[in-house]
């Protein structure tokens, strides 16, 4: 029972630490590691400027089928999450119906929910976005769930875009879109992030000091991530 506060910690020290480099930086590191994780189309639906990082609690959507357990989809997942950690929804990039609404998110935000990231539609946005609560999605629609889609599972691996995501991975987001880190190279991928982040921030400051920007984005920076 001792562990459990000592792991907390370290999640948030990691969360920090991921937070503090953007998605472009970690899609970077990722391909320079030949790692997948970056997924296109999703975006900031309810926050802008706005960074989340955390760890992940999943959520599987699909059709409706007889033997389902009757369950709120999501409930079960914002039950389980512990404060900071991020939904990820499994909604095979539909935009035709609703995978995450107003009283999820409510519920949400009474956790401690850092944000949601749903690969598909959600609705309700502008009650999300009065609670302040970061959601990540490829529509808003206004259809229900009710009928046409349901909870297959939670807690379980689910594929993003592309990405194969596992409870447990690290997920950040920010205005740039969405990028996957699994939880067994967390710690190469921040060491590669910082490096790469260490190399364009001196870029930037040759550009500040008006170094002229072929010098700067010269042959070093077209291979610096092979």
């Amino acid at each position: 029972m001792k562990p459990e506060p000592a792991r907390q910690s370290c999640d948030k020290a990691d969360a920090r630490r991921l937070a503090e480099f953007d998605t472009c930086t970690l899609s970077d590191a990722l391909d320079k590691m030949g790692l997948t994780g970056a997924v296109s189309g999703l975006a900031p639906l309810t926050t802008t400027g706005l960074r989340i990082a955390g760890r992940v609690v999943t959520v599987k959507l699909g059709p409706v089928i007889t033997g389902l357990p009757k369950r709120h989809l999501g409930a079960a997942a914002i039950v389980q999450a512990q404060p900071g950690e991020i939904v990820v929804i499994e909604h095979r990039g539909r935009t035709d119906v609703s995978g995450w609404g107003g009283l999820l998110s409510r519920g949400a935000i009474r956790k401690g929910i850092a944000g949601v990231i749903i690969d598909g539609a959600c609705r309700d946005i502008d009650e999300s976005r009065e609670l302040g609560l970061p959601i990540f999605a490829r529509a808003a629609v206004p259809l229900t769930a009710r009928g046409r889609i349901a909870e297959h599972d939670c807690g379980c691996p689910v594929v993003v875009g592309n990405v194969v995501v596992n409870p447990g991975d690290w997920v950040v987001a920010d205005g740039s879109g969405v990028v996957f880190v699994g939880q067994t190279r967390i710690v190469e991928v921040l060491a590669e992030a910082k490096r790469i982040h260490v190399r364009e921030a001196a870029m930037i400051a040759a550009i500040e000091a008006d170094t002229p920007i072929d010098q700067v984005l010269g042959a070093s920076y077209e291979g610096m991530l092979t």
